[in-house]
């Protein structure tokens, strides 16, 4: 091959690298947003002292994990933090889902340990979020807004 061949195909495969860097998620996995929500409710159940926490997603997830740290113990425990609240997939798979409650159940997951359900949240402490839908990874830290328990 001569001088001028090597250069176009030595060229090309540098444009193609730059293709699949900047254009594609291949090196990159896709990242899930996520937008928390306090649902602000006139009344709350007895003994609850934070309102309902929902989390949006920017789309609709087939959700593998979904798991709720204390942000505390997750600095602390960087390896092996406890999570307050762990869902993995069930047997059987459900819809994709554009947004959850924090504690209810989804459709499609299961308690990543037997019989272990939410944690209730504590308002005034910060907690960390992981969601999780094959590669697509989406992360955010959030705090629970305290229960108007005077209102009822």
């Amino acid at each position: 091959m001569t001088r001028k061949t090597w250069f176009l195909l030595s060229f090309a495969i540098f444009l193609g690298g730059l293709y699949l860097c900047y254009f594609t998620d291949w090196l990159n996995p896709p990242r899930i947003q996520i937008i928390k929500s306090d649902r602000v409710l006139r009344q709350v159940r007895p003994g609850q002292t934070v309102y309902p926490v929902a989390f949006l997603l920017n789309g609709k997830y087939h959700l593998t994990t979904v798991r709720v740290y204390a942000a505390d113990d997750l600095a602390v425990r960087k390896k092996n933090p406890r999570p307050l609240w762990d869902l993995k997939p069930g047997k059987k798979n459900g819809p994709p889902v554009k947004g959850f409650i924090y504690g209810r159940p989804i459709p499609g997951m299961q308690p990543a340990t037997t019989n272990r359900w939410a944690r209730p949240l504590e308002p005034g402490t910060k907690y960390h979020l992981l969601v999780q839908a094959g590669r697509a990874r989406g992360e955010m830290d959030f705090q629970a807004t305290a229960a108007d328990t005077s209102a009822q």
